[in-house]
């Protein structure tokens, strides 16, 4: 079994994958939920770090540094730094206060000073908002944003007919490299036939809202 699918057994057994019937923010009903938020203690958050390690080095990118937005990207970059330095490949990690210190270090960064290629490190992308303040502290600091890393691409339409990792890509012109995307989901459904009921319903929202990606 490859990481990603891996990685969809591992947030179904966390319950972080869910099925069912539930509104998304566009309010639309989606017969599945992710919520990263609940890779919430120490194990999960460990082997969550690999897969995101595992994602990056299978990217291929040049990367010098390592950026988590706040507050979800805090403990996500942290963790994943670690992940990539067992792996053999140590890179320095910084993240934003959402509050600029005027005292003590000062400043909006905290950790190793922007520089070079820096991936961003987040948990999923939705209204691109994260992605977008990241992008302006990166530059800000003189250094280049190289991409983002995610857990998970929900594939499926914005505002447009594009997704709203696509319209990152796009408006920033980087790479966004999710740990499983919803193919990865729907091939994880179709080998198990314990979930044809679930299957059936997250292809008929696919058909609906999915966006395809050019491979």
């Amino acid at each position: 079994m490859d990481f990603r699918q891996e990685f969809i057994a591992f947030a179904l057994e966390q319950d972080v994958l869910r099925f069912g019937k539930f509104k998304t923010k566009a309010g639309r009903l989606s017969p599945y939920f992710f919520n990263a938020g609940l890779f919430n203690d120490g194990a999960s958050l460990d082997r969550l770090s690999q897969f995101y390690a595992k994602a990056i080095l299978a990217s291929g990118l040049a990367v010098n540094t390592l950026f988590g937005p706040a507050y979800k990207g805090i403990p996500l970059v942290a963790a994943s730094a670690l992940a990539l330095a067992r792996a053999g490949r140590n890179l320095p990690f910084a993240f934003n206060r959402k509050e600029i210190k005027d005292h003590g270090e000062g400043g909006g960064i905290i950790g190793a000073p922007l520089t070079g290629r820096v991936l961003i490190v987040d948990d999923v992308i939705s209204a691109g908002t994260s992605v977008r303040e990241s992008v302006e502290l990166i530059r800000a600091a003189g250094a280049t944003p190289c991409g983002v890393v995610i857990a998970l691409d929900r594939m499926e339409r914005g505002n447009g007919d594009t997704s709203a990792v696509q319209e990152v890509e796009q408006e920033y012109a980087i790479p966004v490299v999710a740990v499983a995307t919803l193919d990865d989901l729907m091939t994880y459904l179709r080998e198990r036939p314990e979930f044809k009921e679930h299957q059936s319903a997250v292809a008929v929202y696919r058909q609906e809202y999915g966006v395809e990606y050019a491979h």
